[in-house]
């Protein structure tokens, strides 16, 4: 294999070929670094961020490939990732991560130290996500963690303390995760439950729907109510009215639970996400 096949290899690998997973973990860190800083960015620590989004949802991916080797063969939208096609070898991947994850770390040096510390709790979310498939029944409840964790880290970098509503932003972001990830869930449903794989879309089984609804909501019901106790001018609402609007489309796009509607609806999140950010921004 030559030099430029195997960095494309490793570019499959980390998803940069499918960005949905870079967007899905930017908004809510975008939500965080607005809302921490009122509307005014600090640009410097904007772009340590950006850049630590797309390392560690790289370092995630390859994370992820590694602990399901076993499964992804078994899979049919999985079957040829690298990994599984044994085109990258499992040393590769682990040191590709270890690499990711130590740039991600050098990014954030010259932040507060708080931010440090919750560093260390982020890696640990990324490298343990994957595994929580084997036995939580609702694994998608801990990647909304992971995803999420941009915000609290944010507020640390900003105020040099997490405040109790950058801890209401990540349950919302939980709330959110659960539901896209379970649209995304029900694309591999019937080969997730021949393998063993626990997901949210197996547990909810013929609730789903109502669930993927409930958590839209509550995402919402929780955001709206940080906007209320910040007196966050309208605009913040608009943009909340704007992704219940889409998270409609949603379901209405899976209510046949058809494969390919679900993963669209699952693409189409990150305009659920940009809606919201897009209020923020424009309320300040």
């Amino acid at each position: 294999m030559t030099l430029s096949e195997r960095l494309t290899q490793y570019e499959k690998l980390m998803r940069l070929d499918k960005p949905i997973g870079i967007l899905l973990l930017l908004w809510p860190t975008l939500w965080g670094q607005w809302l921490a800083s009122h509307g005014r960015p600090e640009w410097i620590i904007l772009w340590i961020f950006v850049m630590g989004v797309v390392l560690m949802r790289s370092a995630g991916c390859v994370i992820n490939d590694y602990a399901d080797r076993g499964f992804d063969p078994h899979v049919e939208r999985t079957k040829d990732r690298p990994l599984a096609a044994g085109t990258v070898s499992p040393k590769e991947a682990l040191l590709l991560a270890a690499g990711l994850a130590l740039l991600a770390f050098l990014l954030i040096l010259p932040l507060d130290a708080l931010v440090l510390k919750l560093s260390v709790v982020a890696l640990f979310l990324a490298a343990s996500y994957p595994f929580t498939k084997r036995f939580f029944a609702i694994p998608q409840a801990y990647l909304g963690i992971a995803f999420g964790f941009g915000i609290p880290m944010s507020y640390a970098a900003l105020w040099g303390a997490v405040p109790a509503e950058a801890w209401w932003l990540l349950a919302a972001n939980v709330f959110w995760a659960i539901a896209y990830d379970t649209e995304y869930a029900m694309v591999d449903r019937a080969d997730d439950l021949r393998i063993g794989i626990k997901t949210s879309a197996i547990t909810f089984g013929r609730y789903d729907l109502a669930a993927i609804a409930v958590c839209y909501v509550a995402a919402l019901a929780i955001l709206a109510w940080v906007g209320y106790a910040r007196s966050i001018r309208w605009p913040f609402y608009a943009g909340l009215a704007a992704a219940a609007a889409i998270a409609a489309y949603h379901l209405w796009l899976i209510r046949a639970r058809e494969p390919r509607a679900c993963f669209r609806a699952f693409l189409h999140n990150t305009w659920f996400g940009a809606a919201i950010f897009a209020g923020i921004v424009a309320s300040y």
